[in-house]
């Protein structure tokens, strides 16, 4: 990560330390995880019917992998990272990517994302990023335009935690 702060880079290993903490955790219990068919259709937002939250650290994470010309604005109800029912940034992808799954048990993923909010919102609150759970659209256009995106400064409308 050449001309990365060492911050930075700390926030990175924390996030992808916590990916693998999920991880871990849906492989504990795969039967209440569920397995996921990689169709692709809850990454239709607007067809499957729901929203992905992401937070700062998840954005600067992805970023940091993908570099910033490798971020996408969202333009339609899609995921702007699937391509032909196939999750371009898998390796990469969102704690709520992580977690959800159309087979597994509600109270399952519920209880996982609250765990993994609390472990971002100590992230934000040792890098002092603010912390904001915000729609993927909203998260996108924001940290694209945003002109300190290490910070992830706030956007209008964000919804706070």
């Amino acid at each position: 990560m050449v001309g990365k702060s060492a911050r930075q880079r700390r926030l990175v290993d924390e996030v992808e330390a916590l990916y693998e903490w999920i991880d871990a955790q849906l492989g504990r219990d795969p039967v209440r995880a569920g397995r996921c068919a990689a169709c692709g259709a809850c990454c239709d937002f607007v067809t499957y019917d729901h929203l992905l939250f992401v937070t700062p650290p998840e954005l600067i994470y992805l970023s940091d992998k993908l570099g910033t010309d490798g971020l996408k604005q969202m333009t339609s109800g899609r995921c702007p990272y699937q391509q032909a029912s196939q999750c371009t940034v898998h390796a990469y992808r969102f704690a709520g990517c992580r977690i959800f799954c159309c087979r597994g048990e509600a109270d399952f993923q519920s209880e996982l994302t609250e765990a993994a909010l609390r472990r971002l919102k100590a992230i934000c609150e040792r890098f002092e990023v603010p912390y904001r759970y915000a729609d993927l659209a909203t998260a996108l256009t924001c940290f694209v335009t945003s002109s300190d995106r290490s910070a992830a400064g706030p956007c209008p409308g964000d919804r706070r935690g």
